[in-house]
């Protein structure tokens, strides 16, 4: 029961990534926002949750886990009724800002608790898996519940079903999750909090507008911004007497290695989120929905997958079942090669299943490595920082693939034979295959057809580009995996615990 009530509010902060995708037309059409507006919508949730992580899991450490989770769930709660009762698009972009700060404190606070809750290594283990499931299974989730909710109520119906969820939470945390918290803690350091606030925001930000836009002074800006100031925070860590994140941490074996491993497989499997969402919608022209009910197939499988993890690295090793998992993921990303613009769903989600099955082992073996590793009273910083790079390697993942996808679209992109178009609609129809369908939607019958056809070719091209590059990545994720991670968890995290826990009735 206890795993259980840590696992709703990972269920809702996940769904609550995703949920929009079918929101937005009827937003757009009550709320009437701008172009950027509607970006911000998307946008700032995902934005503040990052940037707030770290600074939110060191908190925890501090006040105590459960009674963050808490203040959390009540915040959530909140913002979550006012975006459902939103009547400008400025209202709703703030409610969204204000949910973005109550996700931050339920991710890095659940893990923490799941380490001081499940005192046993393979217990937390098997946990470990369920959890990380639970976060995979949310994300999937989302469009279907957002698509089933739409077709019988208003579009604020989609975040009004965060608040039950979290009633549930509230009553059953006092009863079932014991508090725990530093034996010592330390002051936090806000200068540090807002150190990595500003760092990550522009950093993340620039790095989805080189997706969207590619080079830009703007998304320049951005990063040059947000690189130093993370400069800046590393710096002060280790010169401040009391560091938000204690660098020496990441020395401990393993702990950077398996933090790549991470940051590696998670590039690889968004990036690939977002290839196959449009592959699905624009080439093989499913609608949103059935685009979304397609998805959810190597969801059902990573299910079952995950907490099977624990088992599979006790009885071979984490190094070998990390490493052959992403050669998994490898193979996967390479059978995708095979998915053509005429070619049944089926030959695009085996591949992809495979490619979601590998990553969620080593997303599971690293999560409940690093959780394993750190004292319990840096148990809620060190989820911090994990969730936060994880958020770094999906905007990574994103770019990197997008801008793949990009070059081989234009790259093989050609008009059909005898057709002209003026220099603007040529383009827009060569820049991306949403411009190619704008495009022929405006064109007579057969040309638009040609052109489509011809759009959905350089998008499967663009595809494999970036496929063949996911491949690459899982194999140097594989071989860091095999070389630089330790067989066990290090002993001197259990053999400290007991000094660090400070446990509260």
């Amino acid at each position: 029961m206890a795993l259980a009530t840590l696992c709703l509010p990972m269920l809702i902060v996940s769904m609550d990534v995703s949920v929009l995708f079918f929101a937005v037309p009827f937003i757009a059409e009550d709320l009437q926002p701008s172009a950027t507006q509607l970006l911000w919508i998307f946008d700032i949730y995902g934005f503040v949750l990052a940037g707030l992580l770290l600074t939110m899991g060191a908190l925890g450490d501090r006040i105590g886990r459960r009674r963050l989770l808490m203040i959390g769930a009540v915040a959530f709660s909140a913002a979550s009724l006012v975006a459902a009762w939103s009547t400008s698009a400025e209202m709703l972009i703030g409610a969204r800002a204000l949910m973005g700060i109550g996700g931050a404190t339920l991710m890095p606070s659940t893990l923490a608790l799941v380490r001081s809750v499940f005192h046993d290594p393979t217990q937390r283990a098997k946990a470990v898996g369920i959890w990380s499931a639970v976060m995979a299974g949310g994300v999937g989730l989302g469009p279907i519940l957002s698509g089933v909710l739409l077709e019988h109520v208003w579009w604020g119906a989609v975040f009004l079903v965060n608040v039950p969820v979290m009633a549930v939470l509230l009553i059953a945390a006092p009863r079932l999750l014991p508090e725990s918290r530093s034996a010592h803690p330390s002051p936090l350091d806000l200068i540090s909090s807002a150190l990595v606030l500003g760092s990550v925001l522009p950093v993340i930000y620039g790095i989805k507008e080189l997706a969207a836009d590619g080079w830009s002074a703007r998304a320049l800006v951005a990063l040059v911004v947000g690189t130093a100031l993370g400069w800046a925070f590393f710096r002060r860590q280790r010169t401040t007497e009391h560091p938000l994140l204690d660098l020496n941490l990441l020395r401990r074996p393993g702990l950077r290695g398996s933090i790549a491993v991470n940051v590696v497989a998670q590039a690889g499997i968004i990036g690939n989120a977002i290839l196959l969402t449009q592959y699905l919608q624009q080439v093989l022209e499913f609608s949103p929905l059935k685009a979304a009910l397609w998805s959810l197939a190597p969801t059902i499988v990573v299910g079952a997958v995950a907490p099977a993890a624990a088992g599979l690295a006790a009885r071979f090793g984490r190094p070998l079942v990390m490493g052959s998992s992403l050669v998994l993921a490898a193979v996967g990303f390479a059978g995708l090669l095979l998915a053509q613009a005429d070619s049944s769903v089926w030959v695009c989600l085996i591949p992809a299943t495979m490619v979601a099955s590998g990553i969620i082992v080593v997303a599971t073996l690293v999560t409940e490595y690093v959780v394993g590793t750190v004292p319990l009273d840096k148990a809620g910083t060190v989820a911090g920082f994990v969730e936060t790079t994880t958020e770094f390697a999906g905007a990574l993942g994103i770019a990197l693939l997008g801008s793949l996808l990009n070059l081989g679209y234009r790259h093989d992109f050609t008009l059909p034979a005898g057709m002209s178009l003026d220099g603007g609609a040529a383009h827009e129809a060569g820049d991306t295959l949403a411009g190619a369908l704008t495009v022929a939607a405006q064109l007579p019958g057969s040309q638009g057809v040609s052109l489509i056809e011809a759009g959905q070719s350089a998008y499967v091209t663009g595809m494999h580009w970036a496929d063949l590059a996911a491949a690459a990545l899982m194999v140097v994720g594989a071989v860091v995996a095999l070389t630089k991670l330790p067989r066990a968890i290090d002993p001197a995290a259990e053999q400290v615990e007991a000094a660090h826990l400070s446990p509260v009735e």
